[in-house]
């Protein structure tokens, strides 16, 4: 098979360790040029840069924290003057802290809202001041926006349903803005991953068996899977895909 996004360049925000580095993996692998952040894993973001340059790919990390206005448009200016130009943005990266909402920080509060939803805005403001014809912006939210399966979630669902299709006027960002940036030419999608395992979500223990019993085929997602999906959205094949919020969650809504 050809390399389906040659030519391209990619931005994923978080994409140092979990599902940011295997959507970075993967996006490389199908040819693209691949820029993406990190805040705290610098020895994790390097990993994920060689392993795109020892397969033959071009990438480059960017210490970037999404909660900082100025440097997510550094990171973003930074891709484009080191890698020539941007064609597809992931908006992947994330913070979540469980609480009940009496007992829910500020500072917590403030810290999600700041990432979860400013960083977002900032990056795809940024990012479309130079995507052309064939752009792709790519969300990664999550099925709390729609479903909580536990006490403690509310204020992450609240950050996470800001980005998809569901419901009210706050979540209709990725809609909104498939309509604002279609006659440019450049697709708006979300994906909302169910359970996935990853370091900080690990597979196997109390709460994990409790979320698996709530899936349809009684396991966890793997990140290449969620990747796939990414590769697909960002590719010429979903040049008719916009405006869409795309659950991949083994049933856990359904």
């Amino acid at each position: 098979m050809g390399k389906t996004l040659a030519g391209k360049v990619a931005l994923v925000t978080g994409g140092s360790r979990g599902l940011g580095a295997a959507i970075a993996l993967r996006l490389a692998h199908d040819g693209a040029a691949v820029a993406l952040t990190y805040t705290s894993s610098p020895q994790k973001a390097d990993e994920v840069v060689l392993a795109i340059e020892s397969a033959g790919g071009k990438a480059l990390a960017i210490r970037a924290d999404s909660a900082d206005v100025e440097v997510v448009k550094h990171a973003v200016a930074e891709t484009v003057n080191t890698l020539g130009r941007l064609d597809i943005l992931v908006n992947n990266a994330g913070v979540a802290t469980m609480a009940l909402i009496d007992q829910f920080s500020m500072d917590e509060f403030d810290r999600l809202v700041a990432v979860n939803i400013k960083g977002v805005f900032v990056a795809t403001q940024e990012a479309i001041r130079h995507m052309g014809e064939g752009g792709r912006i790519i969300m990664i939210g999550s099925v709390s926006s729609d479903s909580t399966a536990f006490a403690g979630s509310s204020v992450y669902a609240l950050t996470k349903g800001a980005m998809p299709t569901a419901g009210c006027a706050n979540a209709s960002f990725t809609r909104g803005l498939a309509r604002d940036l279609a006659p440019r030419g450049i697709t708006v999608n979300n994906i909302q991953p169910g359970p996935i395992e990853t370091d900080m979500n690990p597979a196997e223990g109390d709460f994990a068996d409790g979320l698996k019993k709530i899936t349809a085929l009684g396991r966890y997602g793997q990140s290449d899977e969620v990747a796939g999906l990414v590769s697909y959205l960002a590719s010429p094949e979903a040049a008719f895909v916009t405006g869409a919020n795309l659950k991949i969650d083994d049933g856990f809504t359904a």
